[in-house]
């Protein structure tokens, strides 16, 4: 059994660390919103590979009340990112490991710079989870979280998956994390991105209008040109197929249940959402390398305004 904290225990993070618990790990959820509620009538799962029920979850209020633990999963919302380290900090010691399961690129450089001495994991799930009450989560399709470890140590690597051995959920590696995130902003980029600019719509109609669905296609591609142009920067011996890479993003969306993303889920509520990690930091990367992603830069452009527009309170 592993003592696990739970940093962010909203949809994702509540989801996952129930199912770690489920499975008979320690763990504590920081909780921010939904703690009466969870006191009072415990932690609701709704999911397609089973439902669970914690009835007294180990909720807390502050980190400090959590303490040290073996490991941290941190599932804020990248917008939440300034008050990161903060919150993980009294969860820390020696040997305690960090799995980043958050969207965007560039977060597990910013966790590795806060706590040096500690190894740090990226965490990508592919899944459709939304938190539809106080301390009910429904978690309507897919599942399975990639990992990999910055610095890409197969020995890291391999005990990091060994945690998830008896939790209801598929578990897979990669050997290369940068590769990894590319890949899952091949699908957060056009599908958070076009579900918000259309109008606050679900996955299903990206999928189903053929204007749409093949701007995402083209936003895949030019992902791709970005992606690999950094991987060879860095020196790696992978990347992305384009080819592979958009059939699987858009296979797998036809097949999903219709699905609004979180990016598009806080938009409709007038939240700030998660631009600067998922958009402004891939196009940087575009930038610096010279690579043309036109249309990366009219999304971000329009994502960039639409959010400006929430924070600033402004009537649209």
């Amino acid at each position: 059994m592993q003592s696990v904290a739970i940093i962010g225990a909203g949809a994702v993070g509540s989801y996952y660390g129930a199912r770690l618990a489920e499975a008979g790990h320690h763990v504590s959820f920081l909780v921010r919103r939904d703690y009466e509620s969870l006191q009072k009538n415990g932690l609701v799962v709704h999911s397609i590979d089973g439902d669970i029920f914690l009835k007294k979850p180990n909720i807390y209020q502050n980190s400090n009340e959590i303490g040290a633990v073996d490991w941290i999963i941190c599932a804020l919302k990248s917008t939440s990112i300034d008050s990161a380290e903060e919150l993980i900090r009294p969860c820390i010691q020696k040997n305690t490991k960090i799995l980043v399961l958050m969207n965007g690129i560039g977060l597990e450089e910013k966790f590795q710079s806060w706590f040096p001495d500690n190894n740090i994991f990226g965490g990508l799930a592919f899944t459709c989870i939304n938190r539809t009450n106080d301390g009910v989560i429904e978690h309507l399709d897919y599942g399975p979280i990639t990992i990999g470890h910055l610095g890409d140590k197969k020995s890291e690597i391999d005990d990091a998956i060994a945690i998830w051995e008896k939790v209801k959920v598929t578990v897979t590696a990669k050997p290369s994390l940068r590769l990894a995130r590319w890949e899952k902003l091949c699908w957060n980029i056009p599908f958070n991105g076009l579900t918000v600019t259309a109008g606050g719509v679900s996955t299903q109609i990206i999928i189903e209008d053929a204007n749409l669905r093949h701007t995402a296609e083209m936003l895949i591609a030019e992902i791709i040109n970005t992606a690999n142009t950094d991987l060879s920067h860095i020196h790696s011996e992978y990347k992305l197929d384009t080819q592979t890479t958009t059939h699987s993003m858009i296979q797998r969306t036809s097949e999903m249940k219709a699905y609004m993303p979180s990016t598009t889920i806080d938009f409709l509520a007038g939240k700030e959402m998660e631009v600067a990690t998922i958009f402004e930091a891939p196009l940087e990367i575009a930038n610096q390398f010279n690579v043309s992603t036109p249309l990366l830069e009219l999304l971000t452009g329009q994502m960039r305004s639409l959010n400006n527009r929430k924070k600033n309170h402004i009537q649209m």
